[in-house]
């Protein structure tokens, strides 16, 4: 497999997770999203929106790629996060419909990668003002980053009496590469 087509796969994990993750969270009312549960972001909506809040950051730093990305113009409208804690979204269904199109963006925008384009260098500063530069490498963070956190999403949710069901990336694979 390429790595285009790695990235690609992974843009359509993403969307396939959040989607069942997002559904799952809708069967609870709006206290028990809100609920403290002792997770390293307080809550579920908490969890969700750092995992919003760091798939914007990273975008945004994506978005100064010197391939530009046109299809990562949504994405530059958007006002950047402060933080990685800030709360983007108090109401889960506006944020359950910015999830949606979130993850359409990044579903494009990741069929529109090339392997000329993985091979740049990307200057940004962390929140620590660190700089890094492998770009194909932060791609990986950006996916792994989401993954991480989905993981204590759906540990939230157990919490909660909610089964989410298989979450394993396996499922994603086409069969004619395992």
């Amino acid at each position: 497999m390429s790595r285009c087509a790695h990235i690609c796969m992974m843009a359509e994990y993403n969307q396939w997770m959040n989607a069942k993750l997002y559904a799952a969270a809708a069967s609870l009312p709006g206290e028990e999203l809100r609920r403290e549960r002792g997770a390293f972001f307080g809550s579920l909506l908490g969890t969700l929106n750092h995992i919003m809040a760091g798939d914007t950051l990273w975008l945004q730093r994506f978005a100064k790629h010197p391939a530009g990305f046109p299809l990562l113009d949504p994405v530059r409208a958007i006002t950047p996060p402060t933080s990685l804690t800030q709360s983007l979204f108090d109401d889960f269904t506006a944020m359950q419909a910015h999830r949606h199109r979130l993850d359409q963006v990044i579903i494009d925008w990741a069929a529109s990668i090339t392997e000329a384009d993985l091979d740049h260098l990307l200057d940004y500063r962390n929140s620590r003002g660190e700089n890094r530069r492998q770009f194909f490498a932060l791609l990986m963070h950006f996916f792994n980053h989401q993954t991480h956190h989905r993981g204590q999403a759906t540990t939230l949710l157990s919490q909660a009496g909610v089964n989410i069901g298989d979450t394993d990336l396996l499922v994603c694979i086409p069969s004619h590469l395992e």
